[in-house]
């Protein structure tokens, strides 16, 4: 699992890589202290097991962003 913050918006746009691209939402989520309805959520890349699950496997990966908050 890696993680990225945004150069722009060091709190409110975070990229995940990990096993799955649920696992990467939910570790998005808990980095952010966001719940789902409150973020856009962008798939970058899904999940690859590769060749009978072995060599070539990638990580899902997303970019999760916290929404405007309406005043």
């Amino acid at each position: 699992m890696t993680s990225q913050r945004s150069k722009n918006h060091p709190q409110e746009v975070i990229e995940v890589e990990a096993k799955t691209a649920q696992e990467a939402i939910k570790i998005a989520l808990d980095k952010l202290h966001a719940e789902r309805r409150d973020v856009d959520i962008q798939l970058l890349r899904e999940e690859n097991k590769g060749l009978f699950s072995m060599q070539g496997a990638k990580l899902a990966k997303v970019r999760v962003k916290k929404k405007l908050q309406k005043k």
